[in-house]
């Protein structure tokens, strides 16, 4: 089932597609996530895996539909996945394409099964293991591969392969090479990205998760400094007389903050900020505004290392990535190597996978050492330690100064406060009319 979504939001096309053994009712769009979300009990089930795919700008729209069904009918419908999938483009030059994949396998009646089964573990001599407790020890195994680590490269690599298919069909110079790309912490490239919901194999790398909890603190804390600059310069620039006593705020926190916030609260706030101006040897908003400034600069030198040292580790990460999956699939490359030219194609066919990413893996570290970058895994991780103990040196500072931007953005809460209710009296003052 075919949708047309040309005059909504930037969707241009939208479709389903499904493996011949799925429910023919699947076709349309709710019926489907509607059965996953029925299925899937669990709270934190993953109800599906999404990849956002970017678009030649070179085709036409006819030939980027072209594209996008061939790769998802043949890298993942074939492996019996159902994909709701839709091009977007909004006109800003950044056509692209959002596959969803359903991530429970189907049966050949086209009911769903189960994604992981219990397997007992074997020893030496094939026999079930005793846990010690009248049972066998078990684990856990997927019953697909979809989420095997390697596939990331794969699809990755497809889509390179399938989209320079589409362009040199359509007569254009142009080529793509999935491997150019520099990931900016976390698991995308530009012709291939792994959205949220991809999740591939349960395991975040290190740039990934920790790269999104920097970004949340720096982000805040900007916040929580242009407010802060703000006020204060507004305060620091009234006449004298006018200005609001940093004794007078601190005095009035007290008061105002006990029956809100509990008295031990109430004190623990008054301490922190009194630590703070009396640290800084704040006495007046003018010299309170200069500190801000100064947090500013400091932020920005800061954010600077921890950016740097956070684009860095991510290329190192990648370079001992691709070092052990060149390690890990080497072998297969070798035994390629010896088989018979008339048994070279069944052999090719049966290792595909492990072919592709020997081959993606042999290819990236090429590209290395022709710029001249030597090949030293163990040097890539000792300074991805190093940056890391810095970064978290840094890191902890950035904290540090968050906890004295709520002391004084606490005071700033009270100067708004007082200043409200200095307007109530004012009000009420006055004669009625």
């Amino acid at each position: 089932m075919t949708h047309d979504y040309t005059r909504k939001g930037g969707i241009v096309h939208a479709e389903i597609m499904l493996p011949a053994h799925a429910p023919p009712e699947f076709a349309d769009r709710s019926t489907l996530w509607n059965s996953v979300e029925q299925i899937e009990k669990a709270r934190d089930s993953q109800l599906a895996r999404e990849i956002e795919a970017a678009l030649p700008r070179e085709l036409s729209r006819e030939q980027q539909l072209a594209l996008v069904r061939a790769y998802v009918n043949d890298n993942f419908v074939a492996a019996g996945m159902c994909a709701d999938f839709a091009l977007h483009d909004k006109g800003d030059g950044n056509p692209h394409a959002h596959i969803l994949l359903t991530i429970r396998p189907l049966k050949e009646n086209g009911a769903w099964d189960a994604k992981c089964r219990k397997a007992y573990d074997l020893d030496e001599n094939g026999q079930r293991i005793p846990d010690g407790k009248g049972g066998w020890k078990n684990h856990r195994e997927d019953t697909t591969d979809w989420n095997d680590k390697g596939n990331v490269e794969i699809w990755r690599a497809a889509w390179a392969a399938y989209t320079n298919r589409a362009l040199e069909s359509a007569g254009r110079p142009e080529r793509i090479d999935h491997r150019s790309y520099k990931r900016q912490g976390i698991d995308k490239i530009p012709s291939v990205h792994l959205g949220p919901a991809a999740s591939l194999n349960g395991k975040a790398r290190y740039p990934h998760r920790q790269i999104a909890a920097d970004n949340k603190l720096l982000k805040e804390i900007k916040a929580r400094i242009t407010r802060l600059y703000r006020w204060s310069k507004d305060e620091a620039e009234k006449p004298q007389t006018q200005q609001s006593s940093l004794t007078a705020l601190w005095e009035a926190q007290q008061q105002l903050n006990a029956p809100r916030t509990g008295k031990i609260r109430a004190l623990q706030e008054s301490a922190a900020l009194f630590s703070f101006l009396q640290a800084n040897g704040i006495q007046s908003m003018q010299q309170l505004h200069e500190k801000i400034a100064d947090m500013n600069s400091r932020y920005n030198d800061l954010r600077g290392k921890i950016v740097k040292a956070e684009r860095r580790i991510a290329i190192l990460t990648e370079r001992g990535e691709m070092w052990e999956q060149y390690n890990q699939y080497k072998s297969i490359h070798k035994q390629l190597a010896k088989v018979k030219p008339e048994k070279r194609e069944q052999f090719e066919q049966r290792h595909s996978r492990e072919l592709i990413l020997y081959d993606a893996a042999a290819r990236y570290l090429k590209e290395l050492k022709d710029n001249g970058e030597a090949i030293t895994p163990k040097a890539w991780q000792l300074e991805i330690d190093q940056l890391a103990a810095g970064k978290q040196t840094d890191t902890l500072a950035m904290k540090s100064m968050r906890e004295d931007l709520k002391a004084v953005e606490r005071l700033r809460k009270t100067a708004e406060q007082l200043s409200r209710q200095e307007r109530d009296k004012s009000h009420d003052r006055e004669p009625d009319r």
